[in-house]
């Protein structure tokens, strides 16, 4: 069982090493998470710099870790537009390698979307690569697909892939 936990400035420069390894991980072993393989560990910090930096308010990021660092991560942005304060977007869900198959994926998005009850939000949204692992995850928790995107990005081959989006309305701790 990993501990999951909010990761918050300042990212020490361990947590921002231990990160990059985790998406170098999802795209070498073929996640589609916006990069092509192979994806450089500087580039992947770099991108995880830039991230946390210019992270809006009410972002979070999630963490979760093992015996050996950072297993796994999903974030959470707040959509930008004033007429949708109710909304965010989940981004980033990645496990490594070493830690799937144990349920880690279920717990952080359990917790990404609690910290989104918290915070307020009742609408989320995210996308995905249909037939999937994740694909079949996100619908097992009860998020609704609305549609496939064909031809949307490429996987980290180069390949052209769909996506599939989801939403999921949830209630909230608070009054909005």
């Amino acid at each position: 069982m990993c501990g999951i936990e909010h990761l918050t400035a300042p990212v020490s420069d361990a947590d921002f090493r231990e990160l990059a390894r985790l998406l170098v991980d999802a795209v070498e072993s073929g996640a589609s998470v916006s990069f092509l393989a192979p994806l450089a560990l500087d580039r992947a910090e770099a991108w995880w710099r830039d991230t946390m930096a210019s992270a809006r308010d009410g972002a979070v990021v999630l963490v979760a870790r093992d015996e050996r660092g950072i297993a796994g991560s999903v974030q959470m942005h707040p959509a930008w537009a004033p007429n949708q304060p109710h909304r965010a977007d989940i981004a980033k869900l990645i496990v490594h390698r070493r830690a799937r198959r144990r349920g880690l994926a279920t717990q952080l998005m359990n917790a990404v979307e609690a910290a989104a009850r918290a915070g307020g939000y009742t609408l989320l949204t995210l996308d995905t690569v249909p037939d999937t692992p994740a694909d079949a995850l996100y619908r097992r928790l009860g998020w609704t697909p609305v549609g496939k995107i064909p031809g949307y990005a490429l996987d980290p081959a180069g390949v052209m892939c769909d996506t599939m989006v989801f939403y999921k309305k949830i209630e909230t701790s608070r009054a909005t």
